[in-house]
């Protein structure tokens, strides 16, 4: 397996990876300030979490619409109108007096945007780099967000204290207008992947027929549901400790980023591939301290610990390009993408109903266990499945 620095002696990887790391830091520093300034008018725990989570509930939308052009659209011109889309549409957002209903409308076109655009970044990561190179490709990606988390919650939360919401959003957009540059100029003009026209009627044959693997299945669930729960835990901080928000973010970015640097680069493959399961169970366990409604730095511990669970990822990741045909690689992460934001955005949107009726602490405590079941669930069905499904291979048997 090839190391992180090799990886950056392909051009095209660095320029997506400056890119993206640029668009990770516009993204976190404008959502804790659209967060707060949603709670801030409001005062309310679900406003305040659709605010930073609705973008993914229009995932649902692109994927079943949009997600065929991840692999017909040249992947340059895509990513780069992606990045400024997002510009405008944050801009949009900071415009004084704006409306609460045209602020959530643009959250949820930003959310249909973002569906399109993952599919495209990882179908080209997964091109530019070599077949044994796209596990460590992901892993420094998810580590570099990691970081951009760090720093972005941190230097956000800073801000805000110095600062007014709309300030930080524009700042945001100089992020988002970096990003579109770094990309338009640093990336090859590669043509698309598959050919004939996007639509939704091709988005529906690729993912029926990425759907129809029982292996495929169970492993889209496990990327999508427990993740998502959790998720809707952290949709929480704001309401949790207004004043500690930027800090708990940032706490759980240095967690995400511990998990993927031992998964990504210290196990064994051999090791990993038996990782998933516990480690999703470590990514929920720590939220059930939320039921004693601990203090701000017992909840920095808990939620450091918890997300190293998020490593996960790699290891299902991994798992979903080995079951999946290379002329739908571009779809298959796009739908990955697209349906794990989307189950992060309804339980964002429901963990705020819940904390709306109860408290924020016991919503958090309600999705945890609720994460742990479901990864329990599809735990036991995984090893019910056939020990030789049709056309897959023995060792990639089960997804946890």
């Amino acid at each position: 397996m090839p190391g992180y620095r090799s990886l950056f002696r392909t051009p095209e990887f660095t320029a997506l990876f400056l890119g993206t790391a640029a668009q990770t830091a516009a993204g976190t520093v404008g959502g804790l300030a659209l967060g707060t300034l949603v709670y801030r008018a409001t005062g309310s725990p679900l406003l305040s979490a659709l605010s930073m989570f609705g973008p993914s509930l229009a995932q649902v939308l692109g994927a079943t619409l949009l997600l065929s052009g991840a692999d017909r659209l040249p992947p340059r011109t895509t990513l780069t109108a992606v990045s400024l889309a997002f510009a405008a549409g944050t801009a949009v957002q900071a415009l004084p007096g704006l409306p609460l209903g045209a602020l959530f409308t643009v959250v949820l076109l930003l959310g249909l945007v973002a569906s399109l655009g993952g599919g495209v970044r990882w179908g080209l990561l997964n091109e530019i780099l070599a077949k044994d190179g796209y596990l460590p490709g992901r892993s420094l990606f998810n580590m570099m967000s990691g970081l951009m988390q760090i720093a972005g919650f941190a230097t956000g939360g800073a801000l805000l204290a110095a600062l007014s919401p709309r300030a930080c959003l524009l700042l945001a957009v100089a992020l988002y207008l970096t990003a579109a540059l770094v990309l338009r100029l640093g990336l090859t003009a590669r043509p698309p992947r598959a050919t004939g026209r996007p639509s939704p009627s091709a988005t529906w044959r690729a993912n029926a027929e990425l759907w129809s693997s029982r292996p495929r299945r169970l492993t889209y669930l496990g990327l999508w549901l427990p993740n998502g729960m959790v998720v809707g835990c952290e949709s929480l901080y704001v309401s949790y400790a207004p004043h500690a928000a930027g800090t708990l973010f940032a706490c759980a970015a240095l967690g995400m980023f511990a998990g993927d640097v031992t998964v990504g680069r210290l196990l064994r493959p051999a090791v990993r591939r038996r990782l998933a399961t516990p480690l999703l169970l470590l990514l929920a366990t720590p939220y059930l301290v939320f039921s004693a409604h601990p203090p701000v730095p017992v909840a920095v511990v808990c939620v450091t610990v918890a997300s190293a669970g998020f490593g996960a990822s790699l290891v299902q990741q991994e798992r979903l390009m080995s079951l999946t045909p290379g002329d739908l690689a571009g779809q298959a992460l796009g739908l990955h993408s697209a349906g794990m934001l989307t189950c992060q955005g309804v339980s964002a949107a429901l963990a705020g109903a819940v904390a709306q009726f109860t408290s924020p602490a016991m919503a958090m405590t309600a999705m945890a266990a609720a994460s742990l079941c479901v990864t329990l669930a599809l735990a036991t069905a995984a090893r019910r499945t056939p020990a030789r499904p049709s056309a897959e291979p023995a060792r990639e048997r089960s997804a946890f």
